[in-house]
């Protein structure tokens, strides 16, 4: 005999004298209320982590206040199944190529500075949505906590931030910077969905607090690796006309032109044309 043959079987309610609500103290039965009571706690389901997890909805993505749902119209793209195609086939071969240049970069940020090798930083993706960006650490730990006694030297527009010399960035940093190699891992925010190859650049929450309502259209698309901006000069240009090249992508985007500024931006980050 094996050993379920063995093991004692609990009795249903209707085999311990039916619903002990339904019995007077004094009903007749093999079990007596107590013990009929006891059966029917024993038989309930099991709450347990199991149960749990299978009820637990998944959590709702989170927003930045100022482009909450809804604020923002999201651009449709007419070539989606086309453009997401695209994202994984050029990611994943990318990735294969670059691999050698990963581990570099990776020992030149552990041995240079202290901290982590990967920088993990919140952004604002598409209508608003917010997500974990993926980059080399190009900057020393203490980077933000300086940004204030450094924000009067601006030398942009608008809410962003940038000036030639930082003196935030590493040595390693500003090499990795100028031929963007530091925005390698977001290969990896592209095959996760967050982000695209071609489209506007990912904000910081910060900045999209100050943007006007115009500026918020930068979010109606995913944010991308390159696009007009990345081609056509980089940080010599303005915060305005910055924006004037994201609008003008979103509203002229096309499988083709995708291509294009693909195309384009290889000699533009070989070169460090327009890189603080």
């Amino acid at each position: 005999m094996d050993v379920e043959s063995r093991s004692p079987r609990i009795p249903r309610l209707s085999e311990a004298g039916g619903n002990p609500t339904e019995r007077g103290p004094g009903a007749s039965g093999p079990y007596s209320p107590a013990r009929r009571s006891l059966l029917a706690w024993v038989q309930q389901p099991i709450a347990g982590p199991a149960n749990q997890k299978s009820q637990r909805r998944p959590s709702a993505p989170l927003y930045c206040p100022i482009a909450a749902p809804g604020r923002i119209a999201i651009r449709r793209v007419p070539y989606a199944a086309a453009k997401r195609l695209l994202d994984v086939v050029v990611s994943l071969i990318a990735l294969a190529l670059v691999f050698p240049l990963f581990l570099i970069a990776a020992q030149a940020v552990k041995l240079t500075s202290r901290g982590p090798i990967l920088f993990k930083q919140t952004r604002v993706g598409l209508g608003g949505r917010l997500f974990p960006c993926y980059k080399f650490r190009s900057m020393y730990m203490d980077a933000e906590a300086r940004l204030e006694e450094l924000r009067h030297l601006n030398e942009l527009s608008g809410p962003v931030f940038k000036i030639k010399r930082d003196p935030r960035i590493t040595p390693v940093g500003r090499f990795l910077r100028k031929f963007s190699v530091d925005e390698l891992p977001q290969l990896v925010n592209v095959l996760q969905g967050d982000m695209t190859l071609v489209g506007p650049r990912p904000p910081i929450p910060s900045e999209v607090a100050k943007y006007t309502p115009e500026q918020l259209g930068r979010l109606a698309v995913k944010p991308g690796l390159t696009c007009l901006w990345q081609i056509s000069g980089r940080n010599q240009i303005g915060f305005e006309r910055w924006v004037q090249l994201d609008l003008a992508y979103i509203e002229t985007m096309s499988f083709w032109g995708d291509l294009e500024i693909l195309v384009k931006t290889v000699p533009a980050v070989i070169t460090g044309r327009g890189a603080c």
